[in-house]
């Protein structure tokens, strides 16, 4: 991102998916290998064009990302679906294969952690030391990024303002994660769950995954960043962890690139899943931006408090959480109390109209519910080892081809 970019020039997007033996469906430590075989070297990233593929903290986890920013997401869901299906093709010689969802449902994260070993494992091997990586939250967890550009305090107080108010509902979209050690959680967004505790060493790094109600660079840095790196020095006295990416707030500031990351998504069956609620989810920031519904001071005037009451209520019921606090309410120009799912299908309803690309894959979400929903319903349950095999065997097929995943197909 560059401080040339305004509000909605441009966008980056961010995909995770974890590596997986083909027949288990284990996870398979083999990133480096595959970014090997591609760059001829243990790279941290390689750019293939206008995707890009790169490491993460887990040796299991790759990702994929726009190399630079795009203008537009139309196309880029098929841009995506070919790095997957060049990935599915390398993996055949290691018996591997991608796997989508947030949370691997079966993961030991305290036996089968392997850290990425190469290039940049101080950093890792810090965060490590601090916060012992060896659990769901740091070992286990896939998401999607969005990454939104402002140039200035004035665009990136709006946009911070409207992305607050927005991250309480995303699981009710993006939720793909109920299942967690071979059981159902009881929790549609369990990564999310997880990922709110996963630094609760040093409470500030995360804070309440919202983030504080703070609309200029200079009150960010001394709000958030002055405070966390205060609380995170005597652990960390060589600085390593002391810049901007360790915040992980459900969106973070990233004032080295002039832009917003969003990071409460979790990921879903095929990028254009993915694609289809980035899509939705620009199109109603541009809307409350724009203050169709509100002026931006309503917006600024919610709470942190009063907004990660909402997002915890949503990360248990997804879609079927029932929103009912007046003042958020009104935000979005509403009154009664609805479900996020009949909420999701008000803001979706000209985007539906427009029949743009995205349209069929949010149907479905809309229609059928948010993954980790679809994913409860196939295991009816009971998600003996047979069912969850067979189940997450579909999901992988889901993402090498590019298809929706539906609870009822056999």
């Amino acid at each position: 991102m560059s401080s040339s970019l305004r509000l909605f020039e441009a966008f980056g997007i961010e995909l995770e998916y974890m590596i997986v033996a083909a027949d288990s469906l284990d996870v398979s430590p083999i990133t480096d290998r595959v970014l090997h075989a591609i760059a001829g070297s243990y790279e941290t990233e390689v750019e293939l064009g206008d995707i890009s593929w790169s490491n993460e903290l887990a040796l299991h986890v790759i990702e994929l990302k726009t190399t630079a920013p795009v203008d537009s997401l139309d196309g880029l869901a098929d841009r995506f679906q070919a790095n997957v299906a060049r990935i599915n093709e390398l993996l055949l010689s290691y018996d591997a294969r991608l796997l989508p969802t947030a949370a691997h449902p079966w993961m030991n994260p305290h036996t089968e952690l392997k850290l990425w070993p190469h290039d940049y494992n101080a950093v890792y091997e810090a965060f490590n030391r601090v916060f012992d990586c060896t659990g769901h939250g740091w070992a286990n967890l896939q998401s999607v990024h969005i990454n939104l550009p402002f140039c200035g305090d004035d665009e990136f107080g709006r946009l911070h303002a409207a992305i607050r108010l927005l991250l309480p509902l995303l699981p009710a979209l993006a939720a793909s994660s109920p299942i967690l050690d071979h059981r159902i959680s009881g929790l549609c967004d369990t990564r999310l769950e997880v990922y709110r505790t996963n630094a609760k060493r040093v409470p500030s790094v995360s804070g309440l995954v919202i983030p504080e109600a703070v609309f200029t660079r200079e009150a960010y840095e001394r709000e958030i960043f002055a405070k966390m790196y205060a609380d995170i020095a005597p652990l960390d006295p060589d600085g390593t962890l002391q810049h901007e990416w360790l915040n992980s707030r459900g969106a973070i500031a990233r004032f080295d690139r002039d832009a917003i990351e969003i990071r409460v998504l979790d990921i879903q069956e095929c990028p254009a899943a993915d694609l289809a609620i980035c899509s939705l989810i620009i199109e109603t920031l541009r809307r409350l931006v724009a203050e169709e519904w509100g002026r931006s001071d309503a917006q600024r005037s919610l709470t942190t408090e009063q907004l990660a009451s909402i997002l915890r209520s949503v990360i248990r019921d997804a879609d079927q959480a029932v929103i009912d606090d007046v003042q958020f309410l009104q935000a979005f120009g509403l009154n009664a109390p609805l479900t996020a799912a009949d909420l999701w299908r008000q803001l979706a309803a000209p985007l539906l109209a427009s029949t743009t690309e995205h349209s069929p894959a949010l149907r479905v979400i809309l229609d059928e519910g948010p993954l980790s929903r679809r994913i409860l319903k196939h295991v009816a349950q009971r998600p003996s080892g047979d069912e969850l095999l067979d189940t997450y065997r579909r999901l992988s097929d889901c993402l090498a081809t590019g298809a929706m995943f539906h609870a009822d197909e056999a």
